[in-house]
């Protein structure tokens, strides 16, 4: 996914934080790749999200078949068409992005191919920058 990246205030000590802006939304998660100084600008970036699907927990049937990224409060919300691998992984594609997931508990009848909303931790997000 093609993003702009903007450094964020860097807290004493931890990791970097940035706004990442897409064409779907925008949200601060963790920069995964040298200070936040050196991030700002064009990037494509990989999402990861270090939490599972949890259905009817942090996982919903969304409202609206469009992809979005958006915060709320803690949290970073991901909108977009879920895919279901034979070995029980699920992928959540968001504007183009990929987004691996492993599942907490089997998927509700319907769940392939249909349209949700995934919110994790802002703690358990970060992107990756990659060269293309």
């Amino acid at each position: 996914m093609l993003v702009q990246v903007e450094a964020v205030e860097r807290p004493a000590a931890g990791a970097t934080s940035v706004r990442v802006r897409s064409a779907v939304g925008s949200a601060v998660v963790v920069w995964q790749d040298g200070a936040g100084e050196a991030a700002e600008g064009r990037h494509h970036i990989e999402w990861t999200v270090d939490e599972d699907i949890t259905w009817a927990g942090n996982t919903r049937a969304a409202t609206v078949p469009t992809p979005e990224v958006r915060e709320e409060g803690s949290h970073i919300v991901f909108r977009g068409r879920l895919g279901l691998t034979e070995d029980g992984a699920a992928v959540l594609e968001v504007g183009g992005a990929l987004i691996l997931f492993d599942q907490a508990g089997p998927p509700p009848d319907g769940a392939d191919g249909s349209w949700v909303e995934v919110r994790a931790a802002r703690s358990r997000v970060s992107v990756w920058p990659y060269r293309c």
